[in-house]
């Protein structure tokens, strides 16, 4: 299968609807988890500005392990109780921290992050990981980003059934 990525372009909403419009032609017919999570990452990576890191931990039954991303090595394990992704984890929210240096117990796998954004992913109530975002940017996520993201990491899960 040859899949291609068009730029994105329109307003904020235009642009991720169409990249979520590539993420499902490039996870179509495909269930591995591994290989989706692969593809995925590297599809926003590259679509999106100003990120400097973009992948999943998967929850192994009592901590979060990294998967497959795309920016610097990473954080290999993190406890639940801990940091951005153990947030949205234990929460079931979706975490958009502008600041990461004021998030209690951050944990910084890369000290050029500023900013984060974090989607818990949970198949009925069984938590399989989270899917997170890095920017060098101060407060680089908004609330469109946010749907936009949360929206392409449902993509993901559907494409696990």
């Amino acid at each position: 299968m040859s899949f291609t990525s068009q730029a994105l372009n329109g307003s904020k909403p235009e642009q991720y609807a169409q990249l979520l419009q590539q993420a499902h032609a490039l996870l179509h017919g495909e269930r591995d988890r591994i290989a989706n999570a692969a593809n995925l990452s590297a599809l926003v990576y590259h679509a999106l500005p100003d990120l400097n890191w973009v992948g999943f931990y998967f929850f192994d039954g009592s901590e979060l392990v990294v998967g497959p991303f795309q920016g610097l090595p990473a954080c290999v394990r993190i406890p639940l109780h801990k940091g951005v992704c153990g947030a949205a984890a234990r929460s079931r929210q979706t975490q958009r921290v502008e600041d990461v240096d004021a998030f209690p117990g951050h944990v910084a796998c890369d000290s050029a992050s500023r900013s984060e954004l974090v989607v818990p992913l949970y198949a009925d109530d069984v938590l399989i990981g989270v899917f997170d975002l890095d920017s060098p940017l101060l407060a680089r996520f908004d609330a469109d980003d946010q749907h936009g993201l949360e929206a392409i990491a449902a993509c993901f899960m559907e494409s696990l059934r």
